[in-house]
């Protein structure tokens, strides 16, 4: 982490975070493919927690996209060893659907492709605002 966290509100990433949180739940809801609610949603995901982030702290660590990865593969690991069931949660809808119950080395790729573009936006914008 940086010496020079800074907390503070940032209304850009909290208008991101709550559109692609409304994306997100419409995935879940109405699209039952192959495709957009498997790997799409599973990208989805981690940029809305990178954004999420952003929210109280926009500046300091910006090794933020590889945090939220780590979190990621720590909850698919949690999938893997069935933590769900290791905790006596099966019958908690809410918990399961959260934690997941299927380890998937693919959701993990989704997840990286999702910080890594979180990532190269980031990038993108800062330096962009930097030239300027």
């Amino acid at each position: 982490l940086s010496s020079q966290v800074v907390l503070r509100y940032c209304p850009r990433y909290a208008l991101m975070f709550i559109t692609l949180l409304c994306v997100e739940v419409c995935i879940a809801l109405f699209v039952h493919d192959d495709f957009v609610r498997p790997y799409i949603g599973d990208a989805l995901v981690t940029v809305l927690l990178c954004c999420m982030c952003r929210i109280a702290i926009p500046k300091g660590v910006s090794a933020l996209p590889l945090y939220v990865f780590v979190f990621a593969v720590l909850v698919e690991t949690a999938q893997y060893i069935d933590i769900v069931k290791l905790l006596g949660w099966e019958n908690h809808a809410f918990l399961s659907t959260i934690i997941g119950r299927t380890f998937s080395w693919v959701d993990i790729v989704c997840y990286g492709t999702g910080c890594l573009v979180f990532w190269l936006i980031e990038k993108g914008v800062t330096s962009g605002l930097k030239k300027r």
